[in-house]
């Protein structure tokens, strides 16, 4: 697995919403309605997460869930960490 140049992450970023990069990593910020829709989120998302053997960093207070995204093999961004922040999109 290669690591994504600055160039290819931009414009992967053109086509993820609400994605950005921070501390050298893919990062968002879901936020539900309550607790319960957060955790279906995580639930739903962690199947996914399993199929990939592919972890997020992520941490949950209440109705929000930060999601940070990196390969660490590879020491930084990678595909692996574009697709599957398109399939947490697509869980939402």
């Amino acid at each position: 697995m290669m690591r994504l140049s600055e160039l290819e992450i931009e414009e992967e970023l053109k086509k993820l919403s609400e994605w950005s990069v921070k501390n050298d990593k893919l990062h968002k910020e879901f936020k539900f309605d309550n607790f319960n829709q957060a955790f279906g989120f995580m639930t739903r998302a962690a199947m996914e997460i399993e199929k990939m053997n592919h972890h997020p960093e992520w941490f949950n207070v209440y109705n929000r869930i930060t999601v940070e995204l990196t390969t660490h093999d590879v020491g930084g961004i990678t595909k692996n960490d574009v697709n599957l922040a398109r399939i947490l999109n697509s869980l939402i």
